[in-house]
């Protein structure tokens, strides 16, 4: 993957909003919308580690992940039942076999358990947060590089104005540069009285730990880039994260949460995982208190 991939990518998904926009005008979707009941709420658990588990049938970097006939709606449950604190679904048809469909029938899987689901997708344009909205979804992922800031500032606002949460996807310092102004800005703006909607000042900040260009994990940059993130809003590893001790060693240099795809779509027992994970992560996030008691 490249920079130009990312452009890639944007330009295919605005392609997807033109053909979307032709099927269901803008005004309807939003009527759709405006009769949902909330979307869940995104809970962090206070033990101070979370895991968002994805949904990922392809996989550029590592191929076919997921069957073709993939119960959707059992992994879900499977993942929220373990302690996930949201579940990621890719959308994105051309490179990750996702769909809107995937998206509708987790949400649906998703219902009972309180759990909001994520759209991960490469969004360009407000119209496809409302897309996730109306297919059940309490969050998107915003990537950073993609977009300008006055792209990025529309999603936000969309998201906002649903009741969504964001997680805001950096990869380098440039990028995170970016997200301290974005995050400084709308917390600067935060009403002091709570918001009518779940996950209006949700925001979520995580490092994407691929390299642009082979795809591959770059092994340190989780830990390189910790201490730049903002500290006032939760901070998301992306990629690299597979085991329990993974998931000890991004808890320790200060993250809140991991988001974890390819080794639950692969592993023989994605809930163990999962459980697992959390166990690594909070126990590291324990130790501190236990020291000053």
């Amino acid at each position: 993957m490249s920079e130009d991939f990312l452009q890639v990518m944007a330009h295919a998904s605005r392609e997807r909003v033109e053909q979307a926009q032709r099927e269901v005008p803008l005004a309807k979707l939003l009527e759709q919308a405006q009769q949902l009941p909330l979307p869940p709420a995104l809970n962090l658990s206070a033990q101070g580690f979370d895991v968002i588990a994805e949904l990922k049938i392809r996989s550029p970097a590592a191929g076919k992940l997921g069957a073709a006939d993939e119960n959707v709606g059992a992994r879900v449950q499977h993942y929220a039942r373990a302690g996930a604190a949201a579940v990621s679904v890719l959308t994105e048809p051309s490179r990750f076999d996702g769909s809107l469909e995937h998206l509708q029938v987790a949400t649906q899987a998703l219902s009972s358990t309180g759990v909001p689901a994520m759209r991960k997708d490469f969004l360009v344009d407000p119209y496809q947060v409302l897309e996730a909205r109306v297919a059940g979804a309490g969050g998107v992922l915003v990537i950073l590089r993609m977009l300008h800031l006055d792209e990025i500032n529309a999603l936000l606002d969309q998201a906002k104005h649903l009741g969504l949460f964001v997680l805001i996807e950096a990869f380098d310092e440039r990028d995170i540069e970016r997200a301290h102004a974005i995050v400084d800005a709308r917390f600067a703006t935060r009403p002091k009285i709570p918001t009518p909607l779940p996950n209006q000042d949700h925001l979520l900040v995580g490092i994407n730990c691929r390299d642009l260009v082979t795809l591959k994990v770059v092994p340190g940059r989780l830990e390189q880039l910790a201490h730049l993130l903002p500290t006032h809003a939760p901070r998301v590893a992306e990629s690299g994260v597979a085991t329990a001790e993974d998931a000890r060693r991004i808890a320790s240099v200060g993250y809140d949460l991991a988001l974890v795809g390819s080794a639950l779509m692969t592993g023989n027992d994605p809930a163990a995982i999962v459980q697992s994970m959390l166990a690594a992560g909070r126990a590291v996030r324990r130790a501190p208190l236990a020291r000053q008691g």
